[in-house]
């Protein structure tokens, strides 16, 4: 009996150890599922306790927001005693969209384009009445204007000069940058305004034409606005086609450039939403809906254009008119058809920007 015993209890003791292990390897894998399923630590909408807040936004509003952020911060530790920390996440405008859509949790994003909102609308993380609001989810303002070198050597005065033999020109790639989009749009749309001055109708195979022209003297196509306007101070190129913000806040820096307006250009109105999928799984919903609001605020705009955007508030825009002046001919997406029509014509697979690339 006691050998029985003996081979019984070491049989057991082979047995429990390799069961031992297995419970302990279930037991970490299912505390690690658990706490996928629940808020970050600290992230949280109580009374007491530190938040953190995810930030996923274009890079063309990184420095306007290095201000706005702390701003923020201060006024919510005043309102509720809470300290919110970023944690923040500077992309181009599609990169950062896409990032969003693969599993980067962010709370709140700021991008370019409504579109690349939209996209984020369709993968269910955003609510679809996010433009609901009276300024439509649009937090800032800018148009396309012409950067040049001091003094503008080559006297560049409209798009037309971007069409020069030996003029050398700089935008981002729109495949990856919603900066980008905007100019092409305005460089289009410029075009379609010509031809409707000419004949009275607007005409795409004219303005597809003038586009072409314009893309004959690209001289690098950047990844983002800010990678762009990064490579034309290193001395890349002649003229650059970007916001306006991106120059005025280098002139603002001592930087010497030459801000061109064109005659006919575009507006762009560049979107926010919050999340809504991960800032409710993180439990931070109430701090990222005020901090959207805050975007909209008079200390927020007003840190906007300090950094060369336009504010999306009449009144404070109306005070700002000097510092703001108005294009002869700024026509909105709404004269491209919308952004729908736009994707579609110019940016799908056989869209007029794609046959431009391809030179057909």
């Amino acid at each position: 009996m006691k050998t029985g015993n003996r081979i019984l209890i070491g049989g057991f003791r082979k047995i429990g150890i390799s069961g031992l292990l297995i419970v302990l390897l279930l037991t970490i894998l299912m505390t690690g599922c658990s706490r996928a399923n629940q808020p970050l630590s600290g992230s949280n909408t109580t009374t007491t306790g530190d938040i953190t807040l995810v930030l996923g936004a274009y890079s063309v509003a990184k420095d306007a927001l290095q201000e706005i952020l702390p701003a923020f911060q201060a006024e919510w530790k005043a309102k509720s005693g809470q300290d919110v920390t970023f944690q923040e996440s500077y992309e181009a405008s599609g990169t950062q969209a896409r990032s969003i859509i693969g599993g980067f949790e962010a709370d709140v994003t700021v991008l370019a384009l409504e579109g690349d909102i939209e996209k984020l609308v369709k993968a269910n993380l955003v609510s679809p009445d996010w433009n609901k609001s009276s300024y439509k989810g649009m937090v800032t303002r800018s148009i396309v204007v012409l950067g040049t070198r001091a003094g503008n050597p080559l006297g560049i005065k409209d798009f037309e000069d971007l069409t020069k033999p030996g003029v050398k020109v700089l935008y981002p790639n729109p495949k990856t940058s919603g900066g980008a989009q905007w100019d092409i749009n305005a460089i289009y749309g410029a075009g379609l305004r010509k031809s409707e001055l000419v004949t009275g109708v607007k005409d795409p195979a004219a303005a597809k034409r003038f586009l072409e022209d314009v893309h004959h003297n690209i001289e690098s196509m950047d990844k983002s606005g800010r990678a762009s306007m990064a490579a034309f101070e290193y001395g890349v190129g002649d003229v650059i086609v970007t916001y306006e913000n991106e120059l005025l806040a280098r002139i603002a820096k001592g930087v010497q450039y030459d801000i061109v307006v064109p005659t006919s250009t575009i507006l762009i109105e560049n979107p926010t939403a919050v999340v809504d999928r991960n800032a409710d799984r993180h439990g931070v919903r109430e701090v990222a809906d005020a901090f959207v609001q805050y975007l909209y605020s008079d200390t927020a705009q007003k840190l906007f254009a300090k950094h060369g955007f336009r504010p999306v508030q009449d009144e404070l825009a109306a005070q700002m008119q000097d510092s703001f002046p108005q294009p002869a001919d700024l026509f909105t997406i709404d004269y491209l058809g919308g952004w729908d029509e736009v994707r579609e014509s110019l940016y799908s697979k056989r869209g007029i920007w794609y046959q431009v690339l391809a030179d057909r």
